[in-house]
């Protein structure tokens, strides 16, 4: 099953200075049959004017991923992290026994994140933080993965929770493959362009909600980005 979810009709707000879509319920947007997808609860599409952003406020257990599309966002904690992730790259917060913490668009022009949460598989862990490049060029035509809380998964952001971010980019004209347990989730959101999933067309900031699937077949219709969540259910 393959339930295509259109940027359009996406749940938002307007702050201004935030605008935001919810693939899933979030803030004043609830819809009682958009509560998450197995682990992945929350899927934020937003756009920060330059020189605003999140002031300090706190979270506890949740895993938050921020895949930064363009710009870059600058990240300040109570355990005196601090940093700036850029365009294509990736931070996360495992927020753990409780973490206080800021997220600002310190650029000149509008930052553009996807801000990702996933419930763990434990509580009330020590909170952590931490940033990694993933240059867009290593992740052509394959997707590679970002941040996983599965064996094995090399080289990517630890996260505390069975699942994993995975970010590919294809060329129009290609195809990419990736192998999903059929009793797992998947969420697929491009974040430029346009592409078929197993012939099921998915445009740009759609969302793709997968589940019943072991093999899926990825056709870019144009030059796309694409965010990938595969979650235990």
């Amino acid at each position: 099953m393959i339930e295509r979810r259109p940027f359009e009709q996406l749940g938002g707000a307007d702050h201004g200075w935030l605008k935001a879509k919810h693939h899933f319920s979030f803030a004043g947007y609830n819809d009682s049959k958009r509560m998450g997808w197995g682990a992945l609860r929350v899927w934020n599409d937003d756009t920060i004017a330059s020189q605003t952003g999140f002031p300090p406020h706190p979270h506890a257990n949740m895993e938050i991923i921020t895949y930064v599309r363009e710009g870059a966002i600058s990240h300040r904690d109570s355990l005196g992290n601090e940093g700036r992730t850029v365009a294509g790259d990736v931070q996360v917060m495992s927020a753990g026994s409780g973490i206080t913490h800021s997220e600002y668009n310190l650029e000149s022009e509008a930052t553009r994140i996807f801000q990702i949460w996933i419930i763990p598989d434990e509580q009330g862990r020590p909170p952590s933080w931490g940033t990694k490049p993933f240059p867009v060029d290593n992740r052509s035509d394959r997707f590679v993965v970002l941040a996983s809380g599965i064996k094995g998964d090399v080289g990517a952001l630890p996260l505390r929770t069975d699942a994993r971010v995975l970010g590919a980019t294809l060329k129009a004209g290609q195809t990419v493959h990736y192998t999903l347990d059929k009793q797992r989730y998947a969420y697929l959101v491009p974040a430029k362009g346009a592409v078929e999933i197993n012939g099921i067309r998915i445009d740009a900031r759609d969302g793709a909600a997968i589940r019943d699937e072991t093999a899926l077949e990825v056709k870019a219709l144009e030059d796309a980005e694409l965010v990938l969540v595969d979650s235990n259910p």
